[in-house]
Parts: C-alpha cells; sequence; structure tokens
C-alpha cells in the first residue's frame, strides 16, 4: 500500500559552544646548591680545630695541633663560590626557558596602558586559549601593554573564566581592565551565528550557510568531500553527515572549515550516544527519514518503531517502509503534504515504495532526538501511522489497515480544506 502523505518537519535544535580558559600561574624557586666534598675542608675562622692529633704511645707528650695552611682555605672558598655561582646560572637558565617571553625585550614588563583605547581591531580568541594565551594575543595586537598587566586583571576577576572563543572588537592600546571587560561583554563578540536545522538536504543546508556567512552557494558546491575528514560511514558523501546545529563560524573562516566543523561536531555527537563505527552508516539513515517523517520529538520513537517493524516485513507490508519523505528527497521539492502516484513510481533507488528495506543513504542531516529514536525505537506494533493535521503536526498511529483507513480520513478531510498544501 502506499504510505499516508506525510509533511516533512523539522525541529530546531541549537548547540552552545563555549570553552572555558584557565590562567597559567608559573612559581618560580630557587633551589640552594651546596657543594659537600669542599665543605669538608672549610673551617669557620671563629670555631677552634675540631681534629687533634694524639700519640697514643707517648701519652706524656703535650697536644699537638696541626694549623692549616691559609692558602689552601682561601682556595677552597674560592672554589667554593665558583660552584655554587656556576649552579645558579644554570639553574636560572633552565628554569627560565620555562616562562614565555612576557614582553618584548631581555626584561619583564609589567607596563599597562591607561583608559579604554582607541580605534579599533578585531581580535580573536581560539577555542582552547588559557589565559597566558589571551594575553599573549592582545600584547601582539597592541590591545594591551604587557603579558604581566593583563594576567594581574585576569587573576583579580572572578568572571574571567568565562571568556568564550571567538572574535571581538577591541581597541588600541586599552588598559588591561577595559580589555577584559570587552572579552566579557558579549556587546563586542563578533557573531557569525548560523543555525543549520534539523532534516535538511545538503543544497539547502549551502544556502543557509551562504545566507548566514557572505559566501556564495557555489562556494560550498566547490568543495570536495575527499578534502574533509569524514567518517567512513559517509562513504564521501556529505548527505545526512553535516550535524544540524547553531555555529559561531569566525568572520574569516571557508566554507570548507565551515562544513568540517559541521562533520565534526557529529562526530562528537555520535561518540556521545555511543554509536558503534560499524553501525553508523544504518543508524544515520535511519535517523534521516524518522527525521524527515516526524515534526514532534516525542513521536520520533515511534515512527521509528513503525519502520522497524516495516523492514521485519509481514503480511501487510512485505518490507516496504513506503515513506513518502524519501520520495520527497527523489524530486528535492518541498512545500506538499503527500506524494503523489507518478512519483511513487520513480525507480530511483531511495523510493521505498518501489524498493523494499532501507534506501542506500541518508536523505537528510538528522539530528539528535532522530538519532536516538533509531537508536531506541519505542515498543510497540504500529504498522501505520499519517500525520492527520500537516498545519500542526498531528500524528495517530495504527496497528491494523483498518485502523489506519479511519486515520487516514482525517488527512484526507485536511487536504479537502486545503487543497493548495496537498
Amino acid at each position: 500500500m502506499s504510505q499516508p502523505p506525510e509533511e516533512d518537519w523539522d525541529e530546531h535544535d541549537a548547540r552552545g559552544v563555549g570553552a572555558r580558559f584557565d590562567d597559567d600561574v608559573l612559581r618560580l624557586r630557587g633551589d640552594r646548591h651546596h657543594d659537600e666534598s669542599l665543605a669538608d675542608h672549610v673551617l669557620d675562622p671563629g670555631e677552634p680545630e675540631p681534629h687533634e692529633y694524639h700519640d697514643d704511645h707517648h701519652h706524656d707528650h703535650p697536644r699537638r695541633r696541626h694549623r692549616r695552611n691559609p692558602w689552601l682555605v682561601i682556595l677552597a672558598l674560592g672554589l667554593a663560590g665558583v660552584v655554587v655561582l656556576v649552579a645558579a646560572v644554570y639553574s636560572f637558565g633552565s628554569v627560565r626557558s620555562l616562562v614565555p617571553d612576557l614582553a618584548a625585550g631581555d626584561d619583564v614588563s609589567t607596563a599597562d596602558y591607561e583608559g579604554e583605547g582607541s580605534g579599533e581591531v578585531l581580535v580573536e580568541i581560539p577555542r582552547g586559549a588559557a589565559g597566558a594565551d589571551i594575553a599573549q594575543i592582545l600584547v601582539e595586537e597592541d590591545v594591551v601593554g604587557s603579558v604581566s598587566a593583563f594576567s594581574a586583571a585576569l587573576q583579580a576577576d572572578p568572571d574571567s573564566a568565562a571568556i568564550q572563543p571567538g572574535t571581538y572588537r577591541m581597541a588600541n592600546q586599552m588598559s588591561s581592565e577595559a580589555a577584559l571587560g570587552r572579552l566579557l561583554d558579549p556587546e563586542y563578540r563578533e557573531f557569525s551565528g548560523v543555525t543549520v536545522r534539523e532534516g535538511l538536504w545538503v543544497d539547502e543546508t549551502f544556502t543557509v550557510l551562504a545566507e548566514g556567512t557572505g559566501h556564495e552557494v557555489a562556494d560550498y558546491e566547490a568543495v570536495d568531500p575527499a578534502d574533509l575528514e569524514l567518517p567512513a560511514a559517509a562513504e564521501g558523501e556529505l548527505e545526512g553527515f553535516l550535524y544540524p546545529s547553531t555555529y559561531d563560524f569566525a568572520p574569516d573562516s571557508t566554507p570548507a572549515e565551515q562544513l568540517q566543523a559541521m562533520v565534526d561536531q557529529g562526530v562528537r555527537v555520535y561518540d556521545e550516544l555511543g554509536i558503534p563505527d560499524e553501525d553508523l552508516r544504518e543508524v544515520v539513515i535511519k535517523a534521516s527519514i524518522v527525521q524527515g517523517e516526524g515534526q514532534f520529538a516525542e513521536d520520533l520513537p515511534r515512527i521509528a518503531r513503525v519502520m522497524e517493524n516495516r523492514i521485519e516485513g509481514n503480511s501487510e507490508t512485505n518490507g516496504f517502509m513506503q515513506m513518502d519523505s524519501t520520495v520527497h528527497f527523489i524530486y528535492q521539492e518541498r512545500g506538499r503534504a503527500g506524494t503523489t502516484e507518478e512519483q511513487r513510481s520513480n525507480d530511483s533507488p531511495y523510493n521505498t515504495y518501489v524498493h523494499p528495506g532501507l534506501p542506500p543513504g541518508p536523505i537528510n542531516s538528522p539530528g539528535e532526538d532522530a538519532l536516538r529514536a533509531a537508536l531506541e525505537p519505542e515498543p510497540g506494533d504500529w504498522v501505520y501511522f499519517v500525520t492527520v493535521d500537516p498545519s500542526t503536526g498531528e500524528t495517530k498511529f495504527a496497528e491494523t489497515y483498518e485502523e489506519h483507513l479511519v486515520n487516514q480520513e482525517e488527512f484526507l478531510q485536511w487536504c479537502e480544506d486545503n487543497p493548495d498544501q496537498c
């Protein structure tokens, strides 16, 4: 039978990007160095000789002291001083190599500018940058006077850990406190935020990215998927693996960098959900169909169960899923609920009315809810579902064809009332 008409619905999934910044605090310790072998031969002039000579064979002779040569004492003291000095130099050099070059020149600068500065300079704070990294970037851009001054401002402000990665509008030669104030003020952060919603095809995703970043659609089409680090499950194709989310791209990010960021975000989500690499492609294909068929998150696990029950095969479905979303993918057309008889006759391998089982690849980019539903379908014996009111997304499920016909009548009535949408 034909699956009753469905409208593709997408649910917005916005993910925050944050980063935590830790301040680097270096403490230098000087180690004292002692030369024990020389110390044994050096005497304190104010103390008596500790070594006395005793003649065990002539007890009637008076004691005699052996005084050391004063020149030997002076020489020993001099050698000990040289050893300590050399050790100190090497120790300082070793520790100094661990300390970043805090300012130009040999001396560590603690200079700081005054006031709010002047002009405007865009400064990018990369993801994962620590406090010392941020300070160094600001010094190199002549925003603050020294790493030391800005580091002191960071340590004094308990809110400094809230600095986010991104591009900021800063001024030239600001005080460290003023610079920190801008980094903590969202008004000075340049956003290239782009929200890519769930269920979009690759071409639709390119359009959203182009509109949100100022690039051309052709710039994204020109990116060779082979140049991106796609998971093996993608089999060299982007469809299904441009993860839907909200992205804060740097103003100078390239289309290739943006697409890679979306792929990387998807990989992180797959890992968090615990999807095995060997199952990833099948899960994404199933999730994309679930995403294309459902509007509300609570319906997705039941839609996933209908799909599984149909794939398993029974006297009514014979393994055919008969999902309209797969036909919509073939024609790349939106805006109407359901499909025509001619469209359902298309011999494309993606047509689940003509070919049993799963299509050869994903039909859109599914979000986390759809992925979870594909992993854990809701238990049930449903074999049919229909969105009886596409304008509200109300969907009804049925275990038998008779029940389904009743639900289908509601949909047909809606189509009568909304002829331009069916």
